[in-house]
Parts: structure tokens; C-alpha cells; sequence
């Protein structure tokens, strides 16, 4: 099992922004049902500027089970952060999740 599925922290520590372009009625794969517009150009996934923050395609319990329920069509932002980079391990920090050996 890959050490994302267990941990889901950065969908629950960061904003995830991300072109329109990458919307589904865009011509996107990102359903556009997930996501709030911030500016003409781009768009937010529901829930990441919400307090507690928590991405909306989130599910399961972080750091136990976790889910992201639009993984194939994820936007790009999502495909950046990889498991074990600075951003993982500040997020599992915020979580109180310790870092990932590696």
C-alpha cells in the first residue's frame, strides 16, 4: 500500500489551485462540481480554504485509511507533490504524522 493511502495529510494542509482549463466542462478531467472559482482563470478544489481544511475528493480517517475519490482526474497540483518531498513531510508534521522513511 502506498504511504499516501494511509496518510491523506496534504489534501488536509494545503490550498490546491489550478487552471480551468482543467475542469471537466473545460475540457478537463477535474469534475467541475469540485471546485470554486477564484479568479476567470483559475479555480480551487472545494474545501482546501475552509478551516479545518480538508479536500472535498478527501475520504477516509488521515493517517489511518485514506481515499482521494477523483485520483485519475486529480488536478495538477496534486500529481506535483510526491510522497517524501519537503511539502509531504510539512503536512505530515501539521498532522502530527511522522516523517516517512526513505
Amino acid at each position: 500500500m502506498s504511504p499516501c493511502q494511509q496518510c491523506g495529510a496534504c489534501c488536509a494542509s494545503y490550498r490546491v489551485d489550478f487552471s480551468v482549463h482543467e475542469l471537466d466542462d473545460m475540457g478537463g478531467r477535474v469534475p467541475a462540481g469540485l471546485a470554486v472559482p477564484v479568479t476567470d482563470a483559475i479555480c480551487r478544489m472545494r474545501g482546501t480554504d475552509h478551516v479545518p481544511m480538508r479536500c472535498a475528493a478527501l475520504t477516509g480517517q488521515i493517517g489511518r485509511s485514506v481515499a482521494c475519490g477523483i485520483y485519475e482526474w486529480r488536478p495538477n497540483p496534486c500529481h506535483e507533490l510526491e510522497a517524501g518531498s519537503p511539502g509531504c513531510e510539512r503536512a505530515r508534521a501539521r498532522h502530527g504524522l511522522p516523517a516517512l522513511e526513505g
